[in-house]
């Protein structure tokens, strides 16, 4: 059984790379910055989803095609998150492990 990630047409090797960029510390850190207190309405909303998508990948120097940044957003929505709770964490810690 494939990730869901992968039923959005997002590439394996595009989570590879970014599972190895996202090893380093300072640009974990980075990334972990940009999040502190987003709320799961925020993650529903697509214009902020959109904006976050392009901000990491510029940071990750992942060059997006519009179809790639159009997957990322429907999937980190559809994912339904909510950042203060532990099991949507877990999930998808597990999922990316």
């Amino acid at each position: 059984m494939s990730p869901s990630w992968q039923s959005y047409g997002i590439k394996p090797e595009f989570v590879e790379r970014v599972k190895f960029k996202m090893k380093n510390p300072a640009t974990k850190e980075k990334i972990k910055g940009l999040l502190e207190g987003i709320t799961k309405y925020d993650l529903q909303d697509r214009v902020k989803v959109r904006k976050w998508v392009k901000m990491f990948a510029k940071i990750l120097n992942e060059p997006l095609t519009q179809m790639q940044e159009e997957q990322l957003v429907n999937f980190v929505i559809a994912q339904k998150i909510d950042p203060n709770n532990t099991l949507h964490l877990i999930k998808l810690w597990t999922m990316f492990r």
